[in-house]
């Protein structure tokens, strides 16, 4: 009877080979000199199809190193079919520890949230994101797009805003609502919902986003201006959880999930795993939460309890 041999795969550092991580940190860094801009890139085959992350691991493949400490979220959650395949993954082909816990993290690969926690300038979030340009619902060709860019000329997604906002009475763009970046580029923020798009401003840590199915990088560098597009008299709006309560922890002010039981029942639940994990395991105090507008809740409660 002849024995089966194993055979270990052999592969480069982080898969990706040395010269396409070259070219994927190159083009990053020219993403961070401009910000909100979109740049092309080399964008190489992975294990996984196209449109379940392969631009936000191309990035993250790109600069990781053996002393970083890994984190994936899928809307929120750690324990996702997608966050722990891609987690799994980078482990395999990097070695390198991962973790659930947002605090200990250097590298967060994110699909459509940005952690509830604060992060810190040790930090980078990279984005897995499904359509990187924002003028694609109001332009078909590519080329229109770019030119539009180039000089400016926004006109088109104003235009988009305004014919909701008269027919619907709102702006209903929901997830990846528009945005401008330094007061040039508008940018497609990824998916996220409008609760996290205020959180891209000004904050301490480096968001980088890709998109391997378009083959485009951009970034947004720390304290950097991000503003959403809005009229002077139509403002931009975040979802409203004020008068909604975490079943678990009996906290308001966070981005909450609804959950729906077998007889019916509807609860809800703050939808960032970890920070859900530390808020049940009071690890985590208020002023340490990055959302200003949990702060603003908290201290409209506080006042409410207080009269």
């Amino acid at each position: 009877m002849i024995e089966a041999k194993k055979f270990k795969t052999q592969h480069n550092y982080a898969f990706i080979d040395e010269a396409t991580k070259r070219e994927i940190r190159r083009k990053l860094l020219k993403a961070i000199a401009i910000p909100g801009y979109q740049v092309p890139y080399s964008s190489p085959e992975m294990p996984i199809a196209r449109g379940w992350g392969t631009g936000g691991l191309h990035v993250s493949l790109a600069i990781i190193g053996k002393n970083d400490t890994f984190k994936v979220i899928d809307q929120g959650s750690d324990a996702s079919v997608n966050a722990c395949s891609l987690r799994d993954f980078v482990h395999q082909v990097t070695d390198c520890k991962t973790t659930y816990a947002t605090a200990e993290a250097t590298i967060i690969q994110s699909r459509h949230r940005i952690t509830e926690q604060k992060l810190n300038a040790n930090q980078i979030l990279v984005f897995q994101v499904p359509q990187p340009e924002p003028l694609r619902g109001v332009e078909r060709y590519e080329n229109k797009t770019r030119q539009m860019h180039a000089e400016a000329d926004y006109a088109k997604m104003w235009v988009s805003l305004y014919e909701s906002y008269v027919k619907f009475g709102d702006i209903m763009t929901g997830a990846g609502y528009p945005v401008k970046v330094n007061g040039r580029y508008v940018m497609s923020p990824s998916p996220i919902p409008r609760w996290d798009v205020p959180n891209l401003s000004n904050a301490e840590c480096l968001y980088l986003f890709g998109a391997g199915r378009e083959k485009r990088l951009y970034a947004v560098p720390p304290f950097t201006k991000v503003e959403p597009l809005e009229f002077e008299d139509i403002k931009f709006k975040i979802e409203n959880f004020d008068a909604i309560t975490c079943n678990m922890t009996g906290q308001k002010g966070a981005f909450m999930d609804e959950l729906y039981g077998q007889d019916g029942k509807v609860s809800n639940v703050i939808n960032d795993s970890d920070f859900l994990d530390t808020l049940v395991e009071q690890k985590v105090r208020p002023e340490q939460w990055k959302n200003k507008y949990l702060l603003e809740a908290l201290a409209k409660i506080e006042k409410e309890i207080n009269n």
